[in-house]
């Protein structure tokens, strides 16, 4: 009898948790729920800060580029991802380019009104910029959600893949002025919700390789309850998604996620789905947003970092031998230092502490930090987010595009984050946050001699591009005007780009690199998975050739080492993408120069 009542009681209980189970509302990972008397995330100016960056976008024709993601509610979550964008030189002339992905809206991708275009910029010299778009064929039309620059086909032009929802594209560079969608001649033509995408060669080969993330699976003919259908109909009393107890658009728990694809590119040009085989298989189906091939561990091929929102993230690590093994668990970075899953949105590469090692900073939802991984060696990280002085700052905001950068020139990687929220309610509440949030700028504190090393904010300064809020997403860095200070450049939603000018008031010294790789060789011929070593005095500093990151968008892949005032390189090492390791002699700096393979001594 006890047994049975035993059984009886379970069943009772499973049923009961089964119930609530369904009713929990789903939405994203992040932190405590918080109150503050007054937003922290817009109009925080300090009248005493000098300014580092302008907004020049009024004075460029990229201010008549608009970037269109559903409606302004945004009652579905296809509607808050979109806005990203990609720095190429797409014709050679070296001035770096600007692609502007645009989004879309339900009635376009139903076929009830035109869809958006994206834009391609081309630079005239002296903030002059010419909209191309149409003469160079990479309107895209559909419902643009990340974008990646690489060489595909070595042939010195670079080209574009995007990641839509719907079918992507692959943008062949003609080397004319115009590109031409070869997605369905080599098996890229893929379907559903592709985000941030990398190429990168991780077999060696000589041919770039592609990674493409996958968020949800979504169809805009069985959408989800939206907070526009709460006291509709049979609607009222059911449990809507909610955040903070306010019904909010579902996702992305809740939702199918996609499946992320790994292709090979085999000799003739085409792509192979690899992902099983090479190990790289999301058997979780995670919510995948922005990715990366960088080398990890220092042993010469490319591992693959994946950001996924409220979901792990993945570190796959290369084995030599054509396949990966999973390893977010072991290294650390699945998780953060407390052991929780993140809504993971953005990704920033590069070695901030000078100590030869690639570290990594991971941008998440608001009531959340955001995440700095140092990267101990043998693949190992330690979240030292707090402890760095990003912790706290950042728990406000919700973060999207991230870059590690060296915005004064002093040696030390600085870092930037593009934010902007999800829910338009926000802004109805005091909840500290907004839904339009100010760019957060981050110095690079340089290392201590008990061998810590702080960030602090940097103060916006009235007027200025870090005073502005927007609803941000993508961000690229680029040096725009060949001057050597770095510009930022961000993809904003329902509005105008942000184009930031640096204008910051620093007198150090630097050097830009373009590597162009030995083909014959069995490197590529854009160096993306080169490595680059520049030794002044006692400091030596670490650069990475990369696809992708930030938030499924494109940095500028020109190599920018801020020098301080040293006015002598005493090493530079490349590492190609082949592992060949060649020394080059700098004899000038303050300028732009371009080093290829095999050609350091003529």
């Amino acid at each position: 009898m006890l047994n049975k009542s035993i059984i009886f009681l379970s069943l009772i209980f499973c049923i009961a948790l089964s119930v609530f189970a369904q009713d929990v509302p789903q939405g994203v990972s992040t932190g405590d729920a918080k109150v503050y008397t007054s937003k922290r995330t817009a109009g925080i100016v300090d009248v005493k800060a000098p300014k580092v960056f302008e907004n020049v976008t009024a004075n460029t024709s990229m201010k008549n580029f608009q970037c269109v993601s559903g409606g302004k509610a945004k009652e579905y979550i296809v509607e808050t991802t979109a806005c990203t964008v990609a720095i190429l030189d797409y014709d050679n002339d070296g001035k770096p380019d600007i692609y502007f992905l645009n989004g879309s809206t339900i009635n376009a991708e139903l076929g009830k009104e035109k869809p958006a275009k994206s834009a391609l910029y081309r630079n005239l010299g002296n903030w002059k910029f010419e909209d191309v778009t149409e003469k160079a064929g990479v309107a895209n039309e559909r419902w643009g959600m990340g974008v990646a620059v690489g060489d595909y086909d070595n042939d010195g032009f670079p080209d574009l893949f995007v990641g839509n929802y719907g079918t992507s594209r692959l943008y062949r560079n003609n080397g004319n002025g115009t590109f031409t969608d070869v997605a369905p001649k080599v098996n890229l033509d893929i379907k559903g919700w592709h985000t941030g995408a990398t190429f990168g060669d991780y077999d060696k080969d000589g041919r770039l390789d592609l990674f493409v993330p996958s968020y949800l699976e979504f169809d805009l003919k069985n959408l989800p309850l939206s907070p526009s259908d709460v006291g509709k109909g049979n609607n009222t009393g059911r449990n809507f998604c909610q955040f903070r107890g306010q019904p909010v658009m579902c996702g992305p728990r809740g939702l199918k996620g996609g499946k992320d694809k790994l292709f090979h590119q085999k000799a003739d040009g085409t792509f192979e789905d690899v992902s099983d085989k090479t190990g790289v298989k999301d058997d979780g189906n995670y919510y995948g947003f922005s990715s990366v091939f960088i080398d990890v561990d220092d042993d010469n091929d490319l591992d693959l970092l994946v950001v996924n929102d409220s979901t792990p993230k993945q570190l796959y690590i290369n084995k030599g031998d054509g396949t990966f093994e999973e390893s977010g668990y072991p290294s650390g970075i699945a998780l953060n230092e407390n052991g929780r899953e993140q809504a993971g949105m953005g990704l920033a590469f590069g070695d901030y502490d000078n100590d030869g090692r690639v570290d990594f900073h991971i941008t998440n939802f608001s009531d959340d930090s955001n995440v700095l991984y140092r990267n101990d060696g043998d693949a190992n990280f330690t979240d030292v987010s707090f402890q760095a002085g990003m912790g706290e700052a950042t728990i406000p905001f919700l973060g999207w595009g991230t870059s590690f950068f060296d915005f004064d020139n002093d040696g030390w990687k600085d870092l930037i984050v593009a934010n902007g929220h999800v829910y338009p309610t926000v802004d109805e509440y005091q909840w500290g946050t907004s839904f339009a949030q100010q760019i957060l700028l981050f110095k690079n504190g340089k290392a201590q001699p008990n061998g810590r090393l702080h960030f602090e904010r940097v103060a916006a300064a009235p007027n200025s591009g870090l005073a502005e809020a927007f609803s941000a997403r993508g961000l690229a860095i680029v040096d725009l005007d060949g001057d050597g200070k770095l510009d930022v450049v961000t993809g904003n939603m329902d509005g105008a780009p942000s184009i930031l000018r640096n204008v910051a008031d620093s007198k150090n010294h630097w050097l830009a690199l373009k590597l162009i790789g030995d083909t014959t060789k069995k490197s590529t011929k854009d160096a993306v998975g080169s490595k680059v070593f520049v030794t002044t005095g006692k400091l030596r500093q670490r650069f990475d050739v990369v696809s992708g990151a930030s938030y499924a968008s494109q940095n500028e892949q020109t190599i920018h080492v801020g020098l301080g005032e040293w006015t002598k390189i005493d090493k530079l090492e490349v590492v190609w993408a082949n592992g060949q390791t060649e020394k080059f002699s700098i004899e000038k700096i303050d300028s732009s120069l371009t080093l290829k393979q095999n050609n350091a001594n003529k």
